[in-house]
């Protein structure tokens, strides 16, 4: 689809009402699996949506902005009053790596894909909400309000998925490849090549039946409620999914939130964590490369004065929250444009790490580490999908990685990457 221009006007119209029920993933009882789904617990924010009203794509990585800009158009034409503090209405995301070809499990989702969605349920306060997306034109609202009403009759006010009993997984990984490729990176640091890489691995998994995406859903965010859940399912029914800790943007008009996540340790390993020379100095290198990143394009920026331990259920991380007020002219796509690749996925010196993981890695990351979330006009809430995998039928890709600096030992990377699978590996296995 052609990326929106302003002067175009409205091509959605869009209604909305109340529904009865507070979670909007019951709707897979009468709704099926959501396209997308995207839940903060503690913030108590959740949304769920069905159906494709409308799709956005970029296929060359000059197209990226321009499809990042178009979302925070206002394309949509409400019949009455606009729906306050909507998430959205566009979900998608893109993938880490735009220069890399397309090919092989991510062709569904692409190099970015954007849907808004047909139906949209999100929970609004004490109970939740349904907005429905229709092509403008002639018959369009008829066809809002009448799926409105479809909705709100059929959709479920007590329901909860059943959880199916835990299943034995087949994983295969090769540990003898990551770490001589740790060993490869930790010589190019001591050559003073980098000074941070941040390399990933993938994890194959294969279950007895076809996973369950709405009881892995449920699991995700039931065991990792400090984090982002979410769902991004292409029409060929492949999904991409995880549970993630780390925000990249939170935009709200000229206000911006991001964080520094970087350092990492067992659970229960907070204040090891805090001392140890290795993390802060990984750390500390991301935190100065997202306020120099957003000093050419804010107002102003101001970060924590100290780290703090973010804990999760299966890993320990070193947390400084980052602050900036935009300057004028400054939208989400300029925002991605300056940040992503941070050096807690990527590297630094950027450019060299980047090459380095072009060069060494050989894994093709797909939208792993890259952005995904919503964006709306004058709003976006993007994450960077760590803790993800990619699922289809009874098979899924598990990705993680780890930071490597001066002083990485291949044995150390290794584990913790392995802690870090657990949450994907615990929420597809039902345990």
């Amino acid at each position: 689809m052609t990326p929106l221009s302003p002067a175009e006007g409205p091509r959605w119209v869009a209604g909305m009402m109340p529904l009865a029920g507070v979670d909007p993933l019951a709707g897979a009882g009468s709704l099926g699996v959501p396209s997308v789904y995207w839940e903060r617990p503690v913030a108590r924010e959740a949304v769920a949506g069905w159906g494709e009203a409308g799709v956005l794509e970029a296929h060359a990585p000059g197209e990226l902005p321009v499809v990042l800009g178009a979302l925070g158009h206002d394309s949509v034409r409400w019949l009455d009053a606009a729906a306050p503090q909507l998430p959205g209405p566009w979900f998608g995301g893109m993938r880490f790596s735009p220069t890399e070809p397309v090919d092989g499990a991510w062709r569904s989702h692409g190099l970015a894909r954007w849907t808004l969605p047909e139906v949209l349920v999100w929970r609004d306060g004490g109970g939740l909400s349904v907005a429905v997306f229709a092509l403008e034109g002639a018959g369009a609202e008829d066809v809002v309000r009448s799926r409105l009403e479809r909705v709100r009759a059929s959709f479920p006010q007590a329901y909860r998925h059943p959880v199916g009993a835990p299943v034995a997984l087949r994983t295969e990984s090769s540990r003898r490849d990551f770490e001589a490729l740790v060993d490869r990176a930790v010589e190019a640091i001591g050559a003073g090549q980098l000074h941070k890489v941040v390399l990933a691995r993938a994890l194959e998994a294969e279950g007895p039946a076809p996973f369950d995406v709405v009881d892995v859903l449920a699991r995700l965010r039931e065991q990792n409620p400090r984090c982002a859940t979410f769902l991004f399912r292409a029409p060929d029914g492949t999904g991409f999914l995880g549970a993630t800790p780390e925000t990249l943007c939170r935009v709200d008009g000229r206000r911006l939130e991001t964080e520094a996540l970087a350092g990492s340790a067992a659970p229960g390993g907070g204040a090891a964590l805090d001392a140890s020379d290795k993390d802060r100095r990984e750390h500390d290198a991301v935190v100065r490369y997202i306020l120099q990143a957003l000093t050419p394009v804010s107002a102003s920026v101001s970060a924590d004065a100290q780290p703090s331990v973010l804990a999760l259920k299966n890993v320990v991380h070193l947390r400084t929250g980052i602050r900036a007020e935009l300057a004028d002219g400054v939208d989400t796509a300029k925002v991605v444009t300056a940040l992503h690749p941070t050096p807690a996925v990527g590297g630094t010196p950027r450019e060299r790490a980047l090459s380095f993981l072009v060069e060494h890695e050989s894994l093709d990351r797909g939208w792993y580490a890259g952005p995904v979330g919503w964006v709306g006009p004058g709003r976006a809430h993007l994450v960077v999908a760590l803790r993800s995998a990619l699922v289809r039928g009874a098979k899924a890709r598990l990705f993680v990685g780890a930071g490597i600096v001066a002083g990485s030992s291949a044995e150390s990377e290794w584990r913790e990457t392995e802690m870090k699978s657990l949450a994907m590996l615990r929420a597809l296995g039902g345990r």
